[in-house]
């Protein structure tokens, strides 16, 4: 095996996976425009529809207690990801006008 100087460690068995950069930190949330995103997702979901929330310019107990808020208005479960809120079922209409009565600027994304 040879040597080179423009390799990277990528697996080691004394430390296992090994990151670069980061340091084991989570990488950065890009930056939000102040647009929220409405994203219906069925993929690798069992079958189920969850419409994905995201660019939610609050912090993240705000977004705890705004996704608290949107369930009860959907009657549905959902839960809270790195900042982005997942509701379970096809509620998009009733979430879009949810935020846009809060003061949301609200877009449709994908299919």
């Amino acid at each position: 095996m040879r040597n080179n100087t423009n390799s990277t460690l990528v697996y080691s068995s004394e430390t296992g996976r090994v990151k670069s950069g980061t340091a084991g930190n989570k990488p950065a949330s890009p930056p939000s425009d102040g647009i929220v995103r409405l994203r219906r997702e069925v993929k690798g979901r069992g079958g189920g529809t969850v419409i994905v929330i995201s660019g939610i310019p609050r912090s993240a107990p705000e977004i705890k207690e705004l996704a608290g808020i949107l369930k009860k208005k959907c009657g549905c479960g959902g839960t809270v990801k790195d900042g982005v809120i997942e509701i379970q079922g096809d509620h998009r209409d009733a979430l879009s006008t949810e935020l846009h009565a809060r003061g949301f600027t609200v877009k449709l994304a994908g299919g």
